[in-house]
């Protein structure tokens, strides 16, 4: 029986499936084009158009697809493209998954920390509720699509994720170049926390959410040890073996050059911890951001 995984290409859908067949799994990926190989097959969310015969029968459903946050201006244009790619692909799964004469045990569909919007220097875990902003708004229109696959009898789950650590790619991608530089610097105050997770963290936290029934509902993906974007800064730049600029970016200056981007995902605090994870059993490889950077670098 196999998993069905949508955004298999991306950075975090690639570490999945890779994670998925070193754990013995069949995976099924769910692709734009014509399908070139036996474990492929076509779905096109744009015209809610999805290979029903591929779906019946499968034990789960990962669905990550979505446009990238961080990859355009936020012009009105791909804000729509944003909310879009996301709310009407789940809801194109979740109707799919309707049809099935054996619908899947599980459905875990992606969602991001932005949920909980700025929470400052507040310990936050997944019983706090919704903040405001475009992300916060954007995840739970996200979230509630997904959650309409329990109407089907769907174990449904949200993973929350945070910074997903990776040389490949994803905001450790786009940093590194200017931190081999030693330009790398704090940005706004410095004090704001981001919440991370390596990606074999992530990978191995949704296969621990795939397996274990008891888990339903907002699950964050993040590491337990937060950091400030100050210290997350002085240690990219030790284990790259570089200086960084002591003056912080202003944040008025990301803002300009950044925009809504800025303001909603670089500057607001996030010091999430991983609650359901952690109280569930899972015992994450990389506990410290210093190991994940080693470890990764």
């Amino acid at each position: 029986m196999a998993i069905i995984v949508t955004g298999a290409s991306g950075l975090l859908g690639s570490a999945l499936v890779e994670a998925l067949r070193a754990d013995g799994q069949e995976v099924v990926k769910l692709v734009r084009r014509e399908p070139r190989a036996a474990d492929e097959a076509f779905w096109q969310p744009a015209e809610q158009v999805i290979d029903l015969p591929a779906l019946e029968g499968a034990e789960g459903v990962v669905h990550l697809a979505g446009a990238s946050v961080g990859d355009r201006r936020w012009t009105t244009e791909y804000k729509r493209e944003l909310v879009d790619s996301r709310v009407s692909g789940t809801r194109l799964v979740v109707d799919a998954l309707r049809q099935l004469s054996r619908p899947p045990e599980v459905l875990v569909s992606a969602s991001g920390v932005d949920f909980y919007g700025d929470t400052g220097d507040k310990v936050i875990d997944e019983s706090q509720g919704k903040g405001t902003g475009f992300l916060a708004d954007l995840c739970e229109a996200w979230e509630g699509e997904a959650r309409k696959a329990g109407a089907s009898g769907v174990r449904t789950v949200q993973v929350r994720t945070g910074m997903a650590l990776s040389a490949h790619g994803g905001a450790l991608g786009r940093m590194l170049p200017i931190f081999r530089m030693g330009l790398g610097a704090p940005l706004g105050s410095g004090k704001q926390y981001w919440s991370w997770i390596s990606v074999d963290d992530w990978a191995g936290a949704v296969l621990h959410v795939l397996k274990n029934r008891g888990i339903e509902g907002p699950v964050n993906l993040t590491s337990p040890s937060p950091v400030t974007n100050a210290e997350f800064t002085r240690t990219l730049g030790k284990a790259l073996h570089k200086g960084t600029v002591p003056i912080p970016v202003p944040g008025f200056a990301l803002a300009a050059g950044l925009g809504e981007f800025a303001r909603e995902a670089l500057l607001p605090g996030h010091r999430i911890i991983p609650r359901k994870l952690v109280d569930t059993g899972y015992r994450f490889t990389h506990t410290t951001l210093d190991d994940a950077l080693s470890a990764i670098l």
